[in-house]
């Protein structure tokens, strides 16, 4: 999740956007998208539909601290694959 957020840190993203490049399901990708929220690694906000009848979309990007946090897991969870031997 992270890394696919960090493809594109500035731009934001829809939900549904990310579940289906990240090939996780929505009970396990709402919750991360909170938890990062809450820690102060996104910043979320509604958007109103840009057609009648259709609800709003919430939508997300990393904050400049979020951005520095994603990047230093990512480096240690592949330095940790490789002094494991994992792909």
């Amino acid at each position: 999740m992270l890394r696919e957020l960090l493809r594109s840190p500035q731009r934001w993203r829809y939900g549904y956007d990310l579940m289906k490049e990240t090939e996780l399901a929505s009970g396990t990708l709402y919750p991360i998208l909170a938890r990062l929220d809450e820690f102060g690694w996104l910043e979320s906000e509604w958007e109103e539909p840009a057609q009648p009848g259709r609800p709003p979309r919430r939508r997300y990007r990393f904050t400049s601290d979020g951005r520095a946090q994603a990047r230093e897991m990512v480096l240690r969870a592949a330095e940790l694959q490789r002094i494991i031997g994992r792909p």
